[in-house]
This record gives structure tokens, C-alpha cells and sequence, in this order.
């Protein structure tokens, strides 16, 4: 019963038709005081069986420190030094910069990340961050769950491939990407990352990367067809607790001129695809050469 309430809660506060409402301007919304603690004491989402959850392996602490001001100058000197500008900041009232604070944080690991996780899995999933005063104190300032922020950025190079994940289609973006990880035009520099905090009360508007798998098994790509992608990653209002790490899109039934559609992937309940139900994520086309 406590999970049935959790769902109608949910569904009343971002609109009976999750596909075609818009309730939140921006990448997330943190609830009111008075509706936070309402859907805090009548909410409590986990990761179910057979949705795909976070690897722990991947956990990591981002570490980053106080940074000086927004000044272009002040921004130059952390690029200099190893470090790129950041900011932590909440919503407030659908509008960015509530409760901001300017940070830095380490070059190499960011990228190291990104690297690792590739662009879009970076960006649906759920870090620790600490504050410090310099990264060689003890001392933790703020210690907070975050989500990297996204918004639309052109980038002409470094594009790293995925690893550990099971899909013979990679999720590389296009040289459209859905960060606010701005890339210097032409090179690897990265120019900053903004994070969102992401409480347990949040709800928060993910790009969730698509995963497809059974293409060693479809009977359309067994038979010569190729694989039309029309989505690689998909919008969900999700808890901050339940953020998905990706969405799995499976193939093995797919024959010549069928499709997937919006409605066909599966989530964990409590998720909201904010899209709608009949558009296609991918097709399996007409037979190549013929």
C-alpha cells in the first residue's frame, strides 16, 4: 500500500500524462518543503529486480574545492593549474542557482569518468561529491549527492567509446551533446561542469541512455537487415533514489519492418518516460544490397 500511495503521489505531482506534460523547466525539481515531506514519509523507492541499478564498482567520490569567482580570469588560472570550474546549485522555484556555490574540481578525473562511463552514462548516474578546502585537507565542508547537468553544447572531438556494456551499437552522441560539460571547440580542454544536488525528495528529468541488446539473436539482423536508431537516449522524471544507469532495448524478437516503440521499454514503475508512447526508438530496416 505504501508503494501504491508513492506512485499516485508522484503521479499528482507531475501530471497524470507523464508523456506529454512538461511540470519542470529545467533537469530537476526539488519539492516544496510541504510536499517534500509528505512524499518523504510516503515514498520509499528502491531498485527492483531485473531493472538495471548502478554498478558499485564505478562508485566514486568526485572531490572538488571552493572556488575564488565567476570571473573569466579566476577561471583561467583553475584551467592552468588542473582544474575545471564548476557550480553546485539547487533548483528554486524552476529556475537555476538556488543555494549556489562556486567550486573546482579535478581535471583528471573528470575525465577519467567520462572516459570510463562514456558521455551519456556519465550523465545518468549519481555521484558523492565533497567540498574541501584544497584537495590535501581531511576537512568536508559540504559532502552532497549530485547529478552532472546538462544542456545543449556543440563539440567537434573526444568522443570515447563505452565499456561495459553489452551492445554492439555504440552510444557515442553525434557532435550534439546533451552536457553542460562545456568541450573547447576542436580540442579535449574541458571548460566546466555543473552539477545538481539530488536529495531523496528530488525528482529529477534524466536523459537515460538506451542499451540494445539481442542483435546477435533478431531475426531481421540475422537476415541481412540493418538497425535504424532513432533514440539513444529517452527523458524520464525520476527519484533521486531509483536513477536508472541505462534502459535496456531488446532486439531478439525484431523482425524486417518492426519496430520499438516509446511504450515498449521497460521501467521501473516509478519512473516517468516524458515522451510519448508511440514514438519509435529504433526499426529494423530493409535487407542491405537488396
Amino acid at each position: 500500500m505504501r508503494f501504491v500511495r508513492s506512485i499516485t503521489t508522484l503521479r499528482r505531482l507531475s501530471g497524470s500524462r507523464p508523456h506529454l506534460s512538461r511540470p519542470f523547466g529545467s533537469a530537476a525539481a526539488v519539492l516544496a518543503p510541504s510536499e517534500s515531506s509528505s512524499v518523504a514519509e510516503a515514498s520509499v523507492f528502491e531498485y527492483l529486480e531485473g531493472f538495471p541499478r548502478p554498478d558499485p564498482k564505478h562508485s566514486e567520490t568526485i572531490l572538488a574545492v571552493p572556488r575564488a569567482g565567476p570571473k573569466k580570469i579566476v577561471a583561467a588560472k583553475e584551467r592552468k593549474a588542473g582544474r575545471v570550474p564548476s557550480i553546485l546549485f539547487e533548483q528554486e522555484k524552476g529556475e537555476e542557482g538556488g543555494n549556489k556555490r562556486l567550486i573546482s574540481v579535478r581535471t583528471n578525473q573528470i575525465r577519467k569518468l567520462v572516459n570510463h562511463l562514456g558521455y551519456s552514462f556519465f550523465l545518468s548516474r549519481l555521484f558523492d561529491l565533497e567540498v574541501r578546502p584544497d584537495f590535501g585537507s581531511d576537512e568536508v565542508i559540504e559532502k552532497v549527492r549530485v547529478l552532472p547537468r546538462k544542456i545543449w553544447n556543440h563539440f567537434q572531438s573526444f568522443l570515447p567509446t563505452f565499456h561495459g556494456h553489452n551492445s554492439v551499437h555504440s552510444l557515442k552522441q553525434d557532435c550534439l551533446s546533451l552536457l553542460k560539460l562545456h568541450l573547447e571547440a576542436g580540442t579535449e580542454a574541458l571548460l566546466n561542469v555543473t552539477f545538481l544536488r539530488a536529495p531523496s525528495h528530488a525528482l529529477l528529468k534524466v536523459d537515460v541512455p538506451l542499451v540494445f541488446r539481442g542483435d546477435d539473436v533478431s531475426p531481421g539482423l540475422r537476415k541481412g537487415a540493418c538497425l535504424n536508431t532513432i533514440k539513444r537516449t529517452v527523458k524520464c522524471l525520476c527519484p533521486a533514489d531509483i536513477v536508472p544507469p541505462y534502459i535496456d532495448v531488446d532486439l531478439s524478437e525484431l523482425d524486417i519492418d518492426q519496430k520499438i516503440i516509446i511504450g515498449d521499454l521497460k521501467v521501473h514503475p516509478a519512473l516517468q518516460i516524458l515522451r510519448s508512447k508511440d514514438e519509435p526508438v529504433c526499426k529494423i530496416g530493409g535487407i542491405r544490397g537488396a
